[in-house]
């Protein structure tokens, strides 16, 4: 076999594939030199001759050395059997195994040696291993433990039974259709925020939403981002996605806070009120000056706290506070000790700190938490309330008879500086970046600086982190979001520091993740929504289907041989919406002014591709005019004659939203900003500082918003065709 042959056998083997298809058809093949550096970012090092000779030996038999795989996924009611690698020279009489139920419930059962059925031999270390099937009989769901008897070191296994199908809410089970609003929780502005939106602003919107027929709350991701680097916003390159960002936190909601304006009296102003309420008078989030005021406050508050628990006065909140340490456990402590150790080294970027503390489990990290343990408490204090408010939120909307509730958003992974990366380093392939190709959105295609999970790890964990992400997001949340979806079965690599044009997809193990979002989904209750824009696998969709994810259908992506999908002819498990963070809002589509945007900042290849995108615009423009045409919704006077003349005028916004609102999907998402008549999109895919991405706060306020008869008639029409297509 020559060196590419094994080349092409190793990436292979370890879950690189081949080539791809792009969006318009192109095949593109995995350059060699991709190929050798991902494999080395998934730990299986090819740079020469005799690295890739170990690496190829190394996964040709890393299953054959184990007596059981580390883990197994299976379904409920579906029969399953265990790989069992034994020496073929040492026959047994029986094995006799055990399962211990996750409830403590132990199963035993014992097969005879011969009765094992002998899946595949292979030569290894010098003796022939066999591999023997055991069957399994059926076992309940959940997370059990698998051990044989009779063996050195008492092999175990992790063993999952999962089922089918993600949760539904009845509703849906029953056929109902729902719908909500969407909204960027920084962008919401009120008579009382402080520059920000925030946890309170949060169940004031489910509430009066709830009060319109809204069953759900969409929002951005929520995570931890970096109170060092204040202006890198983005949700979707988190420090954490374990933990909450503490900007959302309402400090004036927090009982140390007014417990001590109840002391102090009346007369004596707070110190948080000295930052004024910026809801009208600027247009921007100013990270820099809310994280500034905020932490001081919440520096406060935590000593308050301290003070009430040393003298007795806390009421039971001590406790309540180490719960809540004792149920986040070791990742809570990491989290903490992440932003402590940021503070004092200087910078969130774990790989510049002095080397002793660049491992968590170093004995010099450990002399650390002792020095600095009342400030690794802040830290857990804060993300302690902001589990108390969200919470708070996600019951005002649930009371306010919310079908669903907070619709969380998970991002597809971390930025490889930050707290997730540093305190489990060995999960993620640090010498790799996740992307996408090119597409016509974003013809030069993606990196988008996050750093991806390595799959073996994962695996060999018994995906233990994959279950602490999906718990860490559902709590609190009737449905989530999956970013890039696609990510369950594969994903795409750039090599660190290479464009995207170098990257290739990396195979992830598809079944066994997908059984455990159901199962997770099942115990959180909590609906799962797939984010599949772009390039998707063949055959994805349908499977998404099976198992209950809705799929994720934006408008302007729903047109199909020169027209535009009608309503009756949306899949039922689906989550339609007009637009999405990434994209124009319904006003700056119909204007062009992403385009504009776009061309303005040189992110075409050429000028050529700009002028296509705007006649592409035109003519999809038109098209949405025929489809409401076809569903008699245009507004009356409209002349679709003078396309060019056509402005989008609230009544044309109420036309669109009420033509997906009778679109036969089981979830219509409406984005707040455009029942506003919002023109600029909040994220501009491929900019960084060149656009104010993650930073315009809405142009209205909470109240003007729900005071505005034009708006709340909108709402209703909404209300009104979700339960008119319920009924049909």
């Amino acid at each position: 076999m020559s060196e590419d042959d094994r080349l092409r056998r190793l990436s292979a083997l370890a879950g690189i594939e081949s080539h791809y298809w792009d969006i318009a058809g192109a095949r593109h093949e995995t350059p060699p030199d991709t190929a050798r550096r991902l494999l080395s970012a998934l730990g299986f090092p090819a740079s020469n001759e005799a690295e890739l000779t170990a690496s190829l030996a190394t996964i040709e038999e890393r299953e054959w050395r184990r007596l059981l795989p580390p883990v197994m996924v299976v379904r409920l009611h579906h029969i399953a059997t265990v790989p069992l690698n034994l020496p073929a020279d040492e026959p047994r009489d029986a094995v006799e195994w055990r399962v211990v139920l996750e409830d403590g419930e132990i199963r035993r059962g014992t097969h005879a040696h011969h009765t094992l059925k002998r899946d595949a031999r292979r030569f290894v270390d010098g003796r022939d291993i066999d591999r023997l099937l055991l069957p399994l009989p059926a076992l309940p769901l959940g997370y059990h433990e698998f051990l044989l008897d009779g063996f050195p070191s008492a092999p175990r296994m992790s063993l999952v039974v999962a089922p089918v199908q993600c949760y539904l809410p009845p509703q849906l089970t029953s056929g109902r259709r729902l719908w909500g609003l969407a909204a960027q929780l920084y962008s919401i502005t009120s008579e009382r925020d402080r520059g920000i939106g925030d946890f309170t602003d949060l169940g004031t919107l489910a509430q009066w939403a709830a009060e319109l027929g809204a069953d759900a709350i969409g929002l951005n991701p929520l995570h931890a981002l970096f109170p060092s680097l204040p202006e890198n916003a983005s949700p979707y390159s988190p420090n954490s996605r374990l933990f909450r960002n503490s900007l959302y936190l309402d400090v004036t909601a927090i009982d140390e806070y007014r417990h001590s304006a109840a002391v102090q009296g009346p007369t004596t102003k707070p110190a948080f009120s000295d930052f004024p309420s910026t809801a009208h008078s600027v247009e921007f989030v100013d990270y820099t000056t809310v994280t500034h005021h905020k932490s001081g406050e919440l520096e406060r508050l935590h000593s308050e706290f301290r003070r009430a628990c040393r003298v007795g006065s806390d009421d039971g909140r001590a406790d309540a506070f180490q719960n809540f340490r004792n149920r986040r456990s070791e990742a809570l402590h990491h989290f903490a000790l992440f932003q402590v150790m940021t503070e004092v080294f200087g910078t969130n970027d774990w790989t510049q700190w002095p080397l002793p503390y660049r491992d968590p489990s170093a004995n010099s990290v450990s002399a650390f938490t002792q020095d600095h343990a009342e400030r690794v408490s802040f830290f857990e204090y804060v993300q302690w309330q902001c589990d108390l408010q969200i919470g708070g939120a996600s019951q005002r909307a649930r009371d306010a008879g919310m079908a669903i509730g907070l619709y969380g958003d998970v991002a597809v992974s971390v930025d490889p500086a930050g707290a997730d990366h540093w305190s489990r380093q060995t999960l993620f392939a640090g010498e790799a970046r996740l992307g996408a190709p090119p597409d016509p959105f974003n013809a030069l295609g993606q990196e988008w600086g996050v750093v991806p999970m390595n799959p073996w790890v994962m695996r060999d964990t018994a995906y233990a982190d994959f279950i602490a992400l999906l718990r860490a997001n559902m709590c609190h949340a009737g449905a989530l979001r999956i970013d890039h979806v696609m990510g369950l079965q594969h994903s795409f690599w750039v090599p660190r520091g290479s464009p995207p044009s170098a990257g290739a997809y990396v195979s992830y193990p598809f079944d066994d993740l997908l059984g455990i979002l159901a199962l997770e989904s099942h115990r959180n209750e909590c609906l799962i929504v797939g984010e599949a824009l772009g390039t998707v696998p063949e055959g994805f969709r349908p499977r998404m289907a099976e198992a209950n994810v809705l799929s994720y259908r934006v408008l302007y992506f729903e047109t199909e041989q020169d027209r535009q999908r009608r309503p009756v002819e949306y899949p039922y498990l689906a989550a339609t919406c007009v637009s999405t963070h990434d994209l124009a809002t319904l006003k700056g589509f119909w204007n062009a002014t992403d385009l504009d945007a776009r061309r303005r900042l040189g992110l075409y290849p050429t000028p050529e591709h700009g002028e296509r995108a705007r006649h592409e615009r035109e003519h999809d423009k038109w098209l949405l005019l025929r489809a409401l045409a076809d569903e008699n919704l245009l507004p009356s006077g409209l002349d679709t004659d003078r396309l060019g003349d056509i402005e989008m005028t609230p009544a044309l916004a109420s036309a669109v939203h009420a033509y997906l609102a009778r679109s036969s999907a089981c979830l219509f998402m409406v984005q707040i900003d455009d029942l506003i008549g919002e023109d600029q999109q909040v994220n501009l895919p491929g900019t960084s500082s060149e656009y104010p991405n993650w930073r315009r706060r809405l142009s209205r306020s909470l109240n003007e918003i729900f005071s505005d008869p034009g708006i709340v008639e909108m709402v209703r029409r909404i209300s009104r065709e979700r339960e008119q297509t319920s009924g049909a």
